[in-house]
């Protein structure tokens, strides 16, 4: 039985670091035994089809295969149909009443709790909020995600340690739902 999943790629194609070209992610994928490969935007999402059920392993491969053709490290995230359509139907922010620039989701490689996020002061950043749930860091920012300074505190080195942290915005939250549906 096979499953549709989405990686999530961490900083690629931003500020002309990291370049990798979707149409090079696609074949890749397909070189690695993926089908129904598809890439969205060029900001590092793909989805493809596999029977491997493992989304760690499915992640460390791809990572594995974008450092030896491309010769640099990206932090990998794979998840699948189900967890993505749990992430945005637990949204605790009213995303139907929000701009996509203003709501943003960021997935974690494994859980998060409060205590990480314990030395931010969150009253000093109000109307800006963060709620967690699953592996997922929900992020509201009224004036978006350049110019939010809770933004900027959140994906403090020190904040994520130990972990690979990689947002998208609400538009492409839902997208990757859509694109990953079996």
């Amino acid at each position: 039985m096979t499953t549709t999943y989405a990686a999530l790629l961490r900083g690629i194609n931003v500020g002309g670091n990291k370049k990798l070209p979707m149409a090079e992610l696609r074949t890749l994928l397909e070189e690695l035994g993926h089908g129904d490969v598809r890439t969205y935007l060029q900001s590092g999402q793909a989805v493809f089809s596999s029977a491997h059920g493992d989304e760690e392993g499915l992640a460390a491969a791809l990572t594995a295969a974008i450092e030896k053709r491309f010769g640099f490290a990206v932090g990998v995230l794979v998840r699948d149909h189900a967890y993505l359509r749990a992430v945005a139907e637990a949204c605790p922010f009213p995303a139907a009443e929000l701009e996509a620039k203003q709501l943003h989701a960021t997935y974690f490689s494994g859980p998060v709790d409060e205590e990480r996020f314990a030395g931010i002061d969150r009253a000093a950043h109000l109307p800006e909020d963060f709620r967690l749930g699953d592996r997922v860091l929900y992020l509201y920012t009224p004036v978006g995600l350049g110019r939010s300074k809770l933004a900027e505190q959140l994906g403090r080195p020190r904040v994520n340690k130990g972990l690979i942290a990689t947002t998208r915005n609400w538009n492409t939250v839902l997208k990757l739902v859509e694109m990953t549906r079996p």
